[in-house]
Parts: C-alpha cells; structure tokens; sequence
C-alpha cells in the first residue's frame, strides 16, 4: 500500500495525517508550539518552531505506523494564512512571524487605501484588512527599519516549513491571494502594487500551483524524520482552500460551512470575473485556475460556547441544548445577533456587540439556546445571501465542525440557508486536503475531483423544510435590520467596556 501525509499547520499546532490510497487515515500526530504577544494585539511565533514541531509530528508518523517509509510516496501542506515571514539573504528569519489574527496594522490599511485607491479591489479583489500580509510588511519596514534592512523576501507560515524541508522557496496561488499583492484573476505578483510601495519583485517567491512538485527532503531532514530522501513534496494550499478540498468543494453550487470558533462561509467559483466588491473575500482556490468566495462570522461557535459557559457551565453540551428541537423556528419571536467580539462579514466593525431583541417573559432558556444558534446561522446567511445576489448558484452545503454536531443546527442551516446540508462522515479538515493535493500530485488520481469521490465520505442530508424555510425568511430580513438599528448605540456604549 502507498501513503501520503498531509501537513496542516495551524495556530496552535501542527498536525501531520498518514493517509492511504483508500482515503483512509492509517495514523496521526499533532505537536503544539507557543504564541507571542508582547503587546496588546500583537500576536508571533517562531518559525523554526513549526519547523521543530512538524519534524517531531513527521517522525513519529514515520517510527509509529509500523509501514516502510518507502511507502510514504508523497507530503503536502495546509497552512495559516497571511502570516508574515521575513528571510534575509541566507535565509534565515529576520524577527518573529507576525500572525494573521495580529491587529497592530490599522495605520497601514489606510495607507494601502490611499495608495492604492479603486486598484485595491480591481487587482487584489479583496479589502484591507490588518491580517493580511502587505500591511504587515509597511509595519516593518516603517517601526523595525534595521530588520526591514535585512529582509532580502517574504513567506508564508507553511512555505517556510517546506523550505526548511526541501530547501526551496516557493508559494502556492491560494496562499498568495491572501497576501494583497497577488492579482488574483491574473495568478501574477502585481507590479502596480509593488511598485506603489517600493517592494522589488524580487521580495517575492516564485509562485507555483497547489499539486505542484517543489522537490523532494533534503537529506538531514529524512534523516531526521525517518522518511525517505525521494519523498516528494508538493506546494500545498491555504488552511481554507485545503479544507475546501478536503470536503470536496470542488464544483460550481458547492459550498461549505465551517462552524468553529469563528465561522466560514466559503464556495466554490471558476468565474474570476465576479465581483463582491470587497463585501467577502475572493481568493484563488488550491484546485488550479479555480476560485473561491468565503464570507467570515467572528463569534460563531463562541457565541454558544458562551452562552452555555455563562448560564449553564457545569452541563454537557447536549444537556445544555435539550430542548432547543421543540422551539418552533424563530425562537418564540427572541432574535439574538453573534457580534460579540465584533463583526467581519458583511460588516467590518470591530466596535459593534451582540444583542438579543423580543425578549419576552414567556422565554425559557431553550429559546435563548435557540436563538443563539438561530443568530449564527443568520450570521453566515448573510454570506450566503450576497453569494446568490451576485449571481451564484448555492444548492448544497457540506457542514463541518461544531454546527455538524447536532442534528437539529443542521436542519436548522437546511432550514435557513434554503438548501440541502449534508454531514461528513469523517472530518478531517485542511490536513485532508493537503494529503489529496500530494495523492494528486503523486498520480493517484487523475483529477482532484477524482480524489474527492474516492476521499471524501457524505453521511446524512438534510433537505430544506418549506414551512420553515418560509418563516426564517421573514425573520432573516429582521435580523438584518439589528446592525444598523444599534450600531450607533454600542458605538455610545463602548467607553465603558471593560471597566
């Protein structure tokens, strides 16, 4: 039997699946790595931490599997996206990596804005945004000049771990697209954006596609590991283009929904013309010459987290959420608004805060529960409803995460987003996608649409009740009504958070 693993290297850890030709996950490892944040706001790590972290997950794959490492026929990557790497002339990190969930940049979206005017949108076709990378590369250069100094190019999180590996600079489409100096449509660095900002072309690595060969492990690496010297090593994706390809979104109508912390909105487009303008993010997908639209709810899954932790800390979730199935859509006439931590799509508004509306004295807990899971799905409705205004066929929806725990949040999604949800049988996530870009890359298959069918395992769907459907449109459009009816009163209230 061939394997290939699949690198998913996230914010907290990384974590490494041994996949076969099957789809079927033969093994796993995970290791953990500190965040950094010196000031408020501010969020690092230390890149050669990753590359620690991913060796020791390689090697205990490799020593625990019990299979031939010669066997291992393939290693692709998911990634953090936007995360900003500095490497000088031999190589080497210049500072610490400055992560996509870092804030300290807001003085430089607006520069980007200024300079760059309608040219933003139109090259980048996504909003300045502090978590995006070009805004920390002007944050560098204008607070740290001497590191800046050293600074010869930029990666990304996980194209540095595969330089550490193969000791070649690439980065992939989909990683690029979050950067804002890709033109997207066009899949080139955008000289207009270099050029406004004095950055040579040289600052950036040759771009290559997802299921691309980069080269195979240098030796001390496979010797390090327990892997083979001949293991080849494909580009890899983005955290949300893998996890897209990793639930086989990979056709026009197909969208996912991600219900974790935060929540993702994303579907598939092989349109590059499309415009959103800039009201969701429009990012080149890890399946070649294709795209992807993804809307983002903050305070998803946190906002029930939350709220259980709040009124009900001792009980299990599904004590917590008993009774929530017998409350008719609409929660007896109680809307509740996920902004707790503010709001990305499709408000960008870092001051704006949660609200329950109609609460009654007939209101039991259940309501409240209801209503919470009810506002989150509205949330990411809100996506959902801009995808379908711009043209976008949106008809089947694969669930992951939190929300694809209970059968009631996902009739309850069915229900609301007007479409048919289907569950997964065994969610993996981006680490998936990234082993299907090296099963690809490998071979195996001649397509990933190919991999998907054979990777990829639907379990129950849930089809959209029209008498539901018919309610929760009517309380949609009061819920989109809220953000601007009190928008101006926690802008009123926000001196006093905290205090």
């Amino acid at each position: 039997m061939s394997y290939v693993i699949g690198i998913d290297l996230g914010t907290s850890a990384v974590k490494a699946l041994l996949v076969d030709k099957n789809g079927t996950v033969a093994a796993e490892a995970s290791r953990s790595y500190p965040l950094f944040h010196e000031h408020s706001g501010w969020s690092e790590q230390k890149p050669d931490d990753w590359v620690e972290a991913t060796i020791e997950a390689l090697r205990e794959l490799a020593s625990s599997s019990g299979i031939d490492a010669g066997q291992i026929e393939g290693i692709s990557f998911s990634g953090q996206m936007h995360g900003l790497v500095l490497l000088d002339g031999e190589g080497n990190p210049v500072r610490n990596a400055i992560l996509w969930n870092d804030t300290r940049t807001t003085e430089q979206c607006r520069e980007i804005e200024r300079t760059l005017g309608d040219k933003l949108l139109s090259i980048t076709r996504n909003p300045a945004l502090e978590g995006f990378t070009l805004p920390k590369i002007l944050w560098v250069r204008q607070y740290e000049p001497q590191a800046f100094e050293q600074a010869k190019l930029f990666l990304l999180p996980k194209d540095y771990v595969r330089y550490r590996l193969t000791g070649k600079l690439h980065m992939d489409y989909s990683d690029a697209a979050g950067t804002l100096m890709l033109d997207v449509a066009g899949k080139e660095w955008s000289l207009d954006v270099l050029s406004a900002f004095d950055l040579p072309a040289s600052f950036c690595p040759a771009l290559v596609e997802s299921h691309g060969l980069v080269g195979t492990l240098l030796p001390k690496v496979a010797e390090s590991t327990g892997l083979s010297e001949a293991t080849k090593v494909f580009a890899g994706g983005a955290d949300n283009a893998c996890g897209a390809i990793g639930s086989g979104i990979l056709s026009e109508g197909l969208t996912l929904c991600s219900i974790g912390t935060s929540g993702v909105i994303l579907s598939y487009e092989n349109d590059k013309s499309k415009d959103f303008a800039g009201k969701v993010h429009f990012f080149n997908h890890g399946k070649q010459d294709a795209f992807y639209v993804m809307g983002v709810t903050l305070a998803a899954g946190y906002s029930l987290s939350w709220f259980k932790k709040t009124f009900a800390p001792s009980e299990s979730f599904d004590q917590f959420l008993e009774g929530v199935g017998e409350v008719q859509p609409g929660a007896g006439g109680l809307l509740f608004t996920p902004y707790l931590v503010g709001e990305r799509t499709p408000h960008a508004d870092s001051v704006i805060r949660a609200s329950f509306v109609g609460v009654d004295g007939a209101h039991e807990r259940k309501h409240f529960a209801r209503a919470v899971m009810e506002g989150i799905t509205f949330s990411l409705n809100e996506s959902v409803d801009m995808f379908r205004k711009a043209g976008k066929t949106v008809d089947t929806i694969v669930s992951i995460g939190g929300g694809a725990q209970n059968p009631v949040w996902l009739q309850m999604q069915a229900d609301i987003f007007g479409a048919t949800v289907v569950a997964l049988e065994n969610e993996q996530g981006p680490g998936l996608g990234a082993a299907m870009l090296a099963a690809y890359g490998s071979g195996w298959f001649e397509s990933l649409e190919a991999c998907a069918d054979k990777f990829v395992k639907h379990a129950d769907r849930y089809e959209p009740q029209p008498e539901a459907v018919k309610a929760y449109i009517g309380i949609f459009k009061v819920y989109q009504q809220v953000y601007a009816q009190t928008r101006s009163l926690n802008e009123a209230l926000a001196p006093y958070r905290n205090k």
